[in-house]
């Protein structure tokens, strides 16, 4: 948004704005008091800005790789949210939580985070510890692509500038916003692992 420019279509500003709610919500999850946030209308959001993209990606031509990789992160968002919520995917605990806890469900257990306050709580998977097999090589999966998408991302703003150095730097702030948008879902998919 803050290189918002006149020349820029409707289309544009709109993907922009996806991606900043995209980083304020992955600000609220790494909060504490983000917990006990519902997980399930911030996934329907995702869910339908990753349909966003792939509607750029048939639309356009020129943004086809980029807009693919967009509706990916936006993906990626959902899985996270369906992740947290514990209850949406196969292998997850059905039904309710331990009838002592009437909380609503929170992220799972993130090393260097003190939980402590948190022992009233059923847990990320509803009362049922750690989520299955297959949750997890997702979450690794998509740990490892984002953490390879922010280094290309970052060795992209490096080289291109370094090709092109007329042109003003506010031009490649985009190019390491998504760098450092890669290396937010690389490091919150990680502490889900």
């Amino acid at each position: 948004m803050a290189v918002a420019r006149d020349e820029r279509s409707w289309a544009d500003q709109t993907s922009r704005f996806l991606h900043l709610l995209m980083a304020v919500a992955m600000l609220v999850m790494a909060w504490p008091a983000g917990m006990s946030v519902p997980n399930r209308p911030p996934m329907v959001f995702f869910l339908m800005a990753a349909l966003w993209f792939a509607a750029l990606l048939l639309l356009r031509a020129g943004h086809r790789i980029a807009d693919g990789y967009h509706a990916v992160m936006m993906l990626a968002m959902a899985w996270m949210y369906a992740v947290m919520d514990g209850q949406l995917l196969p292998g997850q605990c059905s039904g309710e939580a331990p009838a002592a806890s009437h909380t609503p469900p929170v992220m799972p257990s993130m090393p260097g985070m003190d939980m402590s306050g948190m022992s009233g709580h059923s847990g990320p998977m509803g009362g049922c510890g750690h989520p299955s097999t297959w949750v997890s090589a997702v979450n690794w999966s998509l740990t490892v692509g984002f953490g390879v998408a922010a280094l290309w991302w970052a060795i992209r703003y490096f080289v291109v500038r370094q090709q092109r150095p007329e042109v003003p730097a506010r031009a490649w702030f985009a190019v390491a916003c998504q760098s450092m948008a890669a290396a937010g879902m690389a490091i919150m998919f990680g502490v889900m692992v």
